[in-house]
């Protein structure tokens, strides 16, 4: 289990209550737009509206449920208060050309305020902590601590239909950037496997697909290629499943 330090001090708690205003599931779609496995980063390109999209629908309902689940006990709503501050670095760190810096303040803590670390620490088994454990993995991403990464996105659970699905996948390139193909092809599985969308399955049908015809699954990543044509066909990946397939059927010859 990855382990750090804890600060000598305790922080100022005494900010005015603040509830979780942005959405779980748009993090993570920026993130892997920024961070995909460098084999993939072409196919994501086109994304980014549809991420937008998904983001503004998400933040108010995420909003509400955060506030009615969060704020009804006391270490909830401090947790959440702490996790504020670390969240606005997260994001802030995800737009800027400086990120690793802000990526360090995310998961260390800044402006007296904790990290994300701290709250994982100091509020052990809160749905604050869990979240924590999230954007820890994604900083680790970003900061390529792969191996960190994993480690903490292997902790994060989630109910969300399209979260979880995202974070193993997410665990899928963190194992391809250690070139560990054979459990990226796992959890690219893992991840499609969870929940049937239009916006992560195709996503990691195709990833499956590519790492599994480099490791000899030719009539695995045929069959994933066929899913996406028969079942995504408006997905993007769609586009991309013609010329695919017929690589990867000469390579089975």
């Amino acid at each position: 289990m990855a382990t750090f330090n804890r600060r000598g001090y305790k922080k100022d708690k005494n900010n005015s209550t603040q509830t979780v205003n942005k959405s779980q599931t748009a993090e993570v779609f920026d993130t892997l737009d920024s961070t995909a496995n460098k084999s993939e980063q072409w196919i994501l390109k086109n994304q980014n509206v549809i991420f937008i999209i998904i983001a503004v629908i998400s933040i108010s309902v995420v909003s509400y449920l955060g506030y009615e689940r969060f704020v009804s006990e006391p270490n909830e709503k401090e947790a959440i208060s702490e996790l504020n501050k670390a969240q606005y670095f997260f994001e802030l760190a995800l737009l800027s050309n400086q990120s690793d810096s802000l990526f360090n303040l995310a998961l260390n803590g800044g402006e007296g305020k904790f990290g994300f670390l701290d709250i994982v620490d100091e509020y052990s088994g809160t749905r604050a902590s869990n979240l924590a454990n999230y954007s820890i993995g994604m900083s680790y991403l970003n900061l390529k601590e792969y191996r960190n990464a994993i480690i903490y996105l292997e902790k994060f659970k989630s109910n969300d239909i399209l979260l979880k699905s995202i974070s193993l996948g997410t665990i899928g390139d963190c194992f391809s950037e250690l070139n560990q193909p054979n459990e990226a092809f796992e959890y690219y599985q893992k991840a499609f496997k969870h929940n049937d969308n239009i916006y992560t399955t195709p996503k990691y049908l195709f990833k499956a697909a590519l790492i599994g015809s480099e490791i000899g699954k030719y009539k695995l990543a045929i069959d994933f290629l066929n899913r996406i044509k028969n079942d995504f066909p408006n997905s993007y990946e769609s586009t991309l499943v013609e010329v695919q397939l017929g690589r990867i059927e000469n390579l089975n010859n």
